[in-house]
Parts: structure tokens; sequence; C-alpha cells
């Protein structure tokens, strides 16, 4: 029931282009501010190396995080120091127009996790629960946007565009 209410419901679309547009605004924000004002993640990704999410055993947590950040990251950090920023830049930029939302949501919510796994917990799981919500909703998420436009234009020029998916829009 809920989810019919988030997926096909105008008051709820309305809701969520209020939810989209103020995670588009942050992500949009924290990315635009990394482009031009310089960014360098190798400090970050040294200190969720030196310093691990533990458990309350001691132990880390997520050891295969770790190894990753330190035997593929940082020895990338050239490749990581474009898509940072630019990845932050252009989730926010579709989720503040509403184009491919769930798209631009689910690499939002592939950074967040990144964040959280290195041990940033900040804003992360309000930014994750409402990414969910956004992610739920689908469609109805970027229908005041240019959704409204660009997925039945995609459906159609894929030809997965039918009269039951027409009616829907």
């Amino acid at each position: 029931m809920f989810n019919n209410f988030l997926r096909e419901n105008k008051i709820s679309a309305a809701i969520l282009t209020i939810i989209r547009l103020y995670l588009g605004y942050s992500w949009f924000t924290a990315g635009f501010h990394k482009i031009t004002g310089g960014f360098d993640a190798s400090g970050f990704l040294k200190g969720a190396i030196a310093n691990p999410v533990k458990g309350p055993d001691g132990n880390m947590v997520y050891s295969w995080y770790v190894n990753f950040l330190e035997s593929f990251a940082l020895p990338n950090i050239d490749v990581f120091n474009f898509i940072v920023p630019w990845g932050e830049t252009l989730i926010g930029l579709g989720l503040l127009l509403g184009c491919l939302t769930t798209a631009a949501m689910f690499f939002g919510l592939v950074m967040n996790f990144s964040f959280f796994l290195a041990g940033t917990v900040s804003h992360n799981p309000t930014d994750i629960f409402l990414g969910f919500i956004i992610l739920a909703a689908g469609f109805n998420a970027g229908k005041y946007g240019l959704d409204r436009w660009v997925v039945p234009f995609i459906r159609k020029t894929t030809k997965t565009y039918t009269e039951e998916n027409k009616a829907a829009a």
C-alpha cells in the first residue's frame, strides 16, 4: 500500500520532489566545491586506512573495504580525485533536474555507502534513508522534472515503450 502511494500518487510526487531537491542541492554543492576548490582524496583515504571502522571487540569490521582502499583506491588516487567531485556534481544535477532520477540516486547511494564504510558518519544515514525512499518511488520521484519527458523518450527509443507503459506515464 505504501509502495503504491510512493510510486503512483501525485501528492507523493510533490513530496518526493522536495526530498529530491534537498538531496540534489547537497550533492551538487559538495561536488561543485570540490571541483572549484581543489580536491585531493588521498588524506581521506589514508585516514580511513589508518582508522578503520572497528567493532566492540576492537577488530576491523570492513577489512575487505580497507583492503580495497589500500590496494586499489590509493594507488589510483588520480582517478578517484576525478570521479568523486564530478560524480557528486552529476548526481546532484540529476536530482535537481529530475533527470534519470533513479540512476542518479542509485549512484548517490553507492557513494553514501562508500563514505559510510570508510567510517564517515556525518549526514550519511539521513541521506541513505531519503535516498532509498527516492529509489523505491522510481519514476514518480522525477515526475515533476525532466524524467517526465526523458523516461518515455528512452523507453520509446529502446522499444520498451508499450501502450501499457504509455498509459502509466
